[in-house]
Order: structure tokens, then sequence, then C-alpha cells
């Protein structure tokens, strides 16, 4: 099922925990919807470039399984964890902060991959927070 033009509900719903259900309810899949659409922007930015997505969307069991918050936005649609290649996950932070994308998060995870995120709502501001997830900790993106 597409969800964009470039994405689809399995790209958005992929993981390597298979022996969990990950299939989204009705209010995650719209969710699912409004996020293909904002990584359609993403993709633009990039010249067309692909994203590829390694998680997106995650059932509480999955979510559980590879240690995320249960807060996570990952949970409700609302999030995806990717790559492009051939651009560094700072050169992504970068680009998407000077952007004017409507993101709520970008963070640079490990540098090795981005996250990006959507308000969990429609009608919710996107808080444009942009920060860095390493062995370190967590800080602002500078």
């Amino acid at each position: 099922m597409n969800l964009s033009p470039h994405f689809t509900l399995a790209e958005l719903t992929i993981t390597d925990h298979r022996e969990f259900d990950n299939t989204p309810d009705e209010k995650s899949l719209e969710n699912l919807k409004r996020l293909a659409s904002f990584l359609e922007e993403v993709k633009a930015i990039f010249g067309g470039k692909p994203i590829l997505v390694s998680s997106a969307y995650r059932s509480a069991p999955v979510n559980a399984a590879v240690g995320s918050k249960e807060k996570s936005q990952h949970r409700v649609g609302c999030a995806a964890d990717f790559r492009i290649p051939g651009i560094t996950p700072d050169e992504i932070v970068r680009r998407i902060v000077a952007s004017d994308l409507k993101y709520d998060q970008v963070i640079r995870e490990f540098d090795a991959w981005t996250h990006i995120s959507i308000p969990n709502t429609p009608a919710a501001a996107p808080r444009k927070s942009a920060l860095i997830i390493d062995r370190a900790g967590t800080r602002p993106f500078a």
C-alpha cells in the first residue's frame, strides 16, 4: 500500500523483530500517511536522493524490543529513522534545520542515522528541536 509517491506502508512498518505484530491502528496509520508526505518534502530537499528508512512505526512489543521509551513518537507513527546514501547524519541535520520544514524533532543518533519526527497531531505546532544522541548522552545539535 502506497502512503505517498515514494513511501509504502511496508517500508514504514518494517522491523527486524518479525516475531511481533507491527500493524498500526487507524490513528497511527493516519499519522504514517502524514509522515510519508513529510518524508517526500525531506526527499525534495536532498534532490530526490533515496531515503532508506530503518524504523518508523513501532507497536508496543517492537518498541520494547528495541529498548525505546513508551512515549517515543515511533509508537504513534510520527517518527522515522533513516539514512541517505552519500550524506552524513550531520549534513542531513544541518540541511533540515536550515530548511523551512515543519519538523518536530531531528536527531543525529550515534553518528549513524537520523531520526526525524512530525508533531503527534496535525494541529500541534512543531517544536523544531535539533539534538544529538550518542554514548555521551543527549545534547543540543550545534
